[in-house]
């Protein structure tokens, strides 16, 4: 067909819609109508369409036939995903913003979102709450971590009714999304070469990108990591540039693996952001995202003049998180996914996660602020309580579209792949998701209690030791001063030097805080003692002290 001719079919079709399959006339979610004039969707290219996108605002109804007041344009659309565009009849798909036929990009604010030209439809078909990928992001984004905006709507495809669609911010470098530095093809030295990259960890399907392998021998096995430049893009960075990240992200994991890691003056540790990193692993831990770290994993590095270090995230994928997988244990609400290679290795799996999470729970420092930033969480974004109530508001904004999208695809009461639970009604599927979030937390709770104490860190100990005695050497009257990281049963004795306990100084349950105690020394002899200090049983620390 004539390309302009084509083009004037898919103008005079704006705002002509007689909708099939199902009876949408009006909604309380925005309506989007997209037409592709019959011509099929395929993944790359991206095909020309009209978009047309109504929204009164909220409370109030749209109608399929009122002005398309948010947008009303070209747009080029494609298929995106992995298994899921292959898997399943609702097809998601991702669509660049045009401001003409030529495929010439236009930045446009879609639903209050900022402005940028790349977005995409996410089906949710095998998640059934529809809820799992816009709770993630919620509450990645209220522990201050960038994670992808959301709207519900419903969707309208050449006339045919398509159901509930999450009309999010495809992750890519902008202002407001990954706040990183352009890297123009020029800056291919010293400081203009360091940033910014984004990396992912994902399968070789969907967009091509600049890639490499790493193949490293490490305590917890042989491991073979795939890592893809998804910043800059493929037809965009240089050799040198590619070289420069690649190095960058190699020497990180190299210095994860040297016999001082341990160490507060780690190497690995001046290479990575350590918060963003704890607050990925806490939020893929939560919901126990089976994919977690080694599929839909992203990370970025700014220029070293602006910090320059790895940073975890943003968050990404997770309709099959919240116990939504039967396979690898993700139904299970217990049972760590940083140790998902126990399960995916044996079964040959080719995606494993990096070693980097075995490794750093290995790290003292690592686990004592994951456990504080824990404590901190979980009274608050974490709490079941409050997901409750989002889970209950948004359910309730759905219900009116609900039934039109399980008419549509008539998916409750059935399996589809790779669902654990098969709920018989939408309210039984958001029941038994709440449920696992609280059976959930309650594991975690018990696990975060010791994950802090079951290994030690003597150099981390000795910069920041949780008991300390001032002075020390001490004539007769001392101060000590201790630190208890989570509440439990404090133990501190005074030995002398062959173990005899001397001086009961604590024994009492404690809450979390930093105490002091005074010691009076004065009716001992000269020499040597040892103070034991001990929380729930465990040894925490034994130091020396000096009587003169």
């Amino acid at each position: 067909m004539n390309k302009t001719i084509y083009v004037l079919i898919l103008l005079l079709g704006f705002g002509i819609y007689s909708v099939n399959s199902q009876s949408l006339t009006t909604s309380n979610l925005p309506i989007l109508k997209v037409n592709t004039q019959g011509k099929s969707i395929v993944d790359e290219p991206k095909i020309l369409s009209t978009f047309e996108l109504i929204h009164k605002g909220n409370g109030l109804l749209n109608n399929i036939n009122d002005p398309a007041n948010i947008y009303k344009g070209f747009a080029g659309i494609e298929l995106r995903g992995s298994s899921s565009k292959d898997l399943f009849p609702k097809k998601p798909y991702g669509f660049e913003t045009w401001k003409d036929s030529l495929g010439n990009d236009q930045k446009v604010s879609l639903l209050g979102m900022p402005a940028e030209a790349d977005w995409v439809l996410n089906a949710t078909y095998n998640d059934k709450t529809l809820m799992r990928d816009v709770l993630t992001y919620d509450l990645a984004n209220k522990m201050g971590r960038y994670a992808t905006r959301t709207r519900y709507c419903e969707m309208i495809l050449n006339n045919d009714y398509q159901g509930i669609y999450i009309l999010m911010e495809k992750i890519k470098r902008d202002k407001n999304r990954v706040d990183i530095s352009s890297l123009k093809t020029t800056d291919n030295t010293g400081e203009d070469v360091t940033g910014g990259y984004i990396i992912k960890i994902d399968k070789t399907s969907g967009t091509p990108s600049k890639n490499w392998t790493n193949s490293i021998s490490t305590p917890f096995g042989n491991y073979k990591t795939f890592f893809q430049v998804e910043y800059p893009k493929i037809t965009d960075i240089t050799q040198p540039q590619f070289e420069y990240i690649q190095k960058y992200v190699n020497d990180f994991e190299a210095a994860l693996l040297l016999p001082d890691f341990q160490s507060p003056q780690a190497k690995w540790r001046e290479m990575c952001d350590l918060d963003t990193f704890i607050d990925y692993f806490l939020i893929t831990e939560f919901v126990k995202n089976v994919d977690g770290y080694r599929l839909s994993t992203f990370f970025y590095k700014e220029k070293s003049s602006k910090g320059g270090k790895l940073k975890m995230g943003p968050a990404w994928d997770y309709n099959l998180a919240f116990g939504n997988a039967d396979y690898y244990d993700g139904y299970k609400s217990t049972g760590w996914q940083y140790k998902i290679n126990d399960i995916a290795l044996p079964k040959n799996d080719l995606y494993p996660a990096p070693f980097w999470w075995q490794q750093l729970t290995q790290d003292s420092i690592f686990k004592t602020k994951t456990v504080k930033r824990w404590e901190v969480l979980r009274k608050t974004i974490f709490n079941p309580d409050n997901i409750n109530k989002w889970i209950d508001s948004t359910a309730m904004v759905l219900e009116p579209a609900m039934k039109r999208n399980f008419n549509k695809w008539p998916v409750l009461g059935k399996y589809t792949w790779p669902n654990y639970y098969v709920g018989s009604t939408y309210q039984d599927e958001t029941n038994w998701m709440k449920e696992w979030i609280r059976t959930r937390t309650l594991w975690l709770d018990s696990q975060f209690q010791t994950f802090a104490l079951t290994l030690g860190n003597e150099d981390f100990l000795e910069k920041e030791k949780p008991i300390k005695v001032f002075p020390n050497p001490v004539e007769s009257e001392t101060t000590i001063e201790y630190q208890v990281f989570k509440k439990g049963n404090v133990s501190i004795m005074l030995h002398d030097i062959n173990g005899k306990v001397i001086k009961t100084l604590v024994e009492e349950f404690q809450n979390t805080d930093t105490y002091q105690i005074p010691l009076n020394l004065g009716n001992l002899s000269a020499g040597s003692y040892i103070l034991n200090y001990q929380l729930d049983g465990i040894p925490i620390e034994r130091i020396k002290l000096f009587k003169k």
